[in-house]
């Protein structure tokens, strides 16, 4: 496969057991994301779109086809390798925070770092830089239960991106906001996207965060098909 993708996948399928019959999600996904690209995946509740960015992201394996992260096939890989090249390469934003409500918003943001083997002081003060970014400076040492759902979302954004990963998956990073945060939190991901070439694949229902991608695509009946 092309090593200048950033995250590509190859005839994705994924099919749930139900007794002696089975439930297919996904079947025959191709898709290719340039470094720096910005694409929105829409769709109707359930058509799968979650699961897509799980088997993208390697937290759950396709029942068919491949999946590659800068270059590296995810079926070759043991778990661990799996996990070393997600921490290293991809982001994750979720449309709850997940955020660990006993630690510090530092503390949270920097674990990624801290989990890829960065010394504690590089990891603090990379992770206090980016709350900077998203407007948290003076929020630092707050735990996730003294932030403002708006707060908590900015430092799950500031968590997805403090490891400067190629990549950021996005699953509905606002549906539990309200609109004001909600196009707070689009903006500040866009404006980080510009300013890192960080690329984005982003499950959304909003139509005007649609219209700002590079690409839209619609996930109906198990496939992927761009929005024209």
């Amino acid at each position: 496969m092309n090593n200048d993708w950033v995250l590509q996948c190859r005839s994705l399928a994924k099919t749930y057991r139900e007794g002696d019959s089975g439930v297919s999600v996904l079947s025959d996904i191709n898709l290719q994301l340039r470094r720096g690209e910005r694409v929105a995946i829409m769709g109707s509740s359930g058509a799968g779109k979650s699961t897509l960015l799980h088997l993208l992201g390697g937290l759950d394996s396709p029942s068919a086809g491949e999946v590659w992260i800068g270059g590296e096939k995810m079926s070759a890989l043991k778990a661990a390798a799996r996990g070393r090249l997600r921490n290293r390469m991809l982001g994750f934003v979720y449309q709850f925070h997940h955020l660990l409500p006993e630690f510090s918003a530092l503390e949270n943001v920097a674990m990624p770092m801290l989990i890829g083997g960065e010394a504690p002081a590089t990891a603090r003060k990379r992770a206090g830089r980016i709350l900077e970014q998203v407007g948290l400076g003076q929020r630092l040492d707050h735990k996730p239960g003294e932030l403002s759902g708006g707060e908590r979302q900015r430092a799950a954004v500031a968590r997805a991106l403090v490891t400067r990963p190629a990549c950021v998956l996005a699953d509905e990073p606002t549906g539990n906001l309200d609109k004001k945060n909600a196009i707070n939190i689009y903006r500040l991901m866009l404006e980080l996207n510009e300013g890192s070439d960080t690329s984005l694949l982003v499950v959304t229902h909003e139509q005007t965060l649609a219209e700002r991608m590079d690409r839209a695509l619609l996930l109906e009946e198990g496939q992927l098909q761009p929005i024209i």
